[in-house]
């Protein structure tokens, strides 16, 4: 028997979601309990086109066993519950390590630059970087402090892949 698809599928959106519920049943054998008009549809067109031109071969069906045997297969999102729904969130902290800048020189290095005639100096710091007793979160914040305007601080600083030029 040959199967038109587009006649099928036709009727099939014509139809309420409780008769795709029991058209569902019908073809499956099973009942169920989902109210999705698309993915009724959808799966009731599949089983009937399976049934018509023929199903997996026992050999893909052995395959697929094999490998959703070792994964964790979820047909369906979890529900959330309405406690859940109304709980205040909780951030959930936990010690952050940047990777280390293979550019920057090692802790307590001074970095050192004349800039518009006056000379800087400018501490390393395992926390960040200090210049004129203050500290600073990136050579960046560094520079900008000190020219005014935001200016790269590898750049202000020359600084290259390997440390301080000399």
């Amino acid at each position: 028997m040959k199967l038109n698809v587009e006649r099928e599928q036709a009727a099939l959106a014509q139809m309420t979601v409780r008769e795709l519920r029991q058209r569902y049943a019908k073809v499956f054998g099973d009942a169920t309990r989902t109210g999705n008009k698309v993915w009724l549809t959808r799966r009731i067109l599949w089983r009937l086109q399976a049934d018509a031109e023929g199903d997996l071969t026992e050999r893909a069906r052995q395959r697929a066993a094999e490998l959703a045997h070792d994964a964790d297969l979820r047909l369906s999102a979890p529900r959330v519950r309405t406690s859940d729904r109304t709980a205040t969130p909780v951030a959930v902290t936990a010690p952050v390590t940047a990777p280390s800048d293979h550019r920057l020189p090692m802790v307590g290095t001074v970095l050192t630059r004349t800039y518009k005639g006056r000379p800087l100096r400018v501490l390393v710091r395992e926390d960040g970087f200090e210049w004129q007793g203050e500290r600073y979160p990136s050579l960046s914040a560094v520079a900008k402090a000190i020219t005014g305007t935001h200016t790269n601080g590898f750049l202000f600083f020359k600084l290259n892949g390997q440390g301080a030029r000399p």
